[in-house]
């Protein structure tokens, strides 16, 4: 399925200041939230599968995350050192205060002892973002949109992309060819011939 238009995204002071908004002076659970913020953003997860991570899907020693996407294919996306440090920090410092059930898999929990839900993870954002004054139409997409879209921008193929986001068809990756005007100016100016 094609979207009838570009995707949004923010610009890269914009997704700076929404991972750094979770603040341990204004915010009860701002490890669990800067974790998921980092998670959604980091690894270009949905919200649902980013709220479904178990614990033993997060390797902090190969950097790698195993996700659960569409269709309940598996898959094993790379996580930046800032992704597992915020993660490593939330299981340390702030889940066990969160945990009702010893026995409960689930990385991200509500402050019940509860899985996050993907509608969680939409509001959790949009908080954030509001106080940012940032769009209204910020959402968990969002933050997957810049991560493709900045990973295009920097030079990596579409396969590898289309590999981390989990997309079933290269066509679907291929709108995020569209979205960097910046990049395709610079490449129209350093390979045409009137550029």
């Amino acid at each position: 399925k094609k979207w009838n238009r570009l995707p949004e995204v923010l610009n890269d002071p914009q997704v700076r200041q929404l991972l750094a908004a979770p603040q341990p002076e204004t915010d009860a659970y701002w490890l669990r939230d800067r974790a998921m913020l980092y998670v959604l953003y980091g690894c270009g997860l949905r919200a649902s599968e980013a709220v479904g991570i178990r614990l033993p899907d997060v390797n902090a020693y190969l950097g790698v995350i195993r996700v659960l996407g569409k269709g309940n294919k598996e898959r094993i996306v790379p996580a930046a050192e800032a992704v597992i440090y915020a993660v490593q920090q939330y299981i340390d410092h702030q889940r066990p205060a969160l945990v009702r059930d010893v026995a409960e898999p689930r990385l991200l929990l509500s402050r019940n002892g509860r899985p996050l839900l993907r509608e969680d993870a939409f509001r959790i954002l949009r908080k954030y973002a509001r106080r940012l004054g940032l769009k209204e139409s910020v959402s968990p997409h969002t933050l997957r949109h810049c991560f493709a879209t900045e990973l295009l921008a920097r030079g990596a193929d579409l396969r590898s992309v289309q590999e981390m986001l989990g997309h079933a068809d290269i066509a679907t990756t291929q709108i995020y060819t569209h979205v960097d005007a910046n990049r395709l100016r610079s490449i129209h100016k350093k390979f045409h011939p009137r550029g």
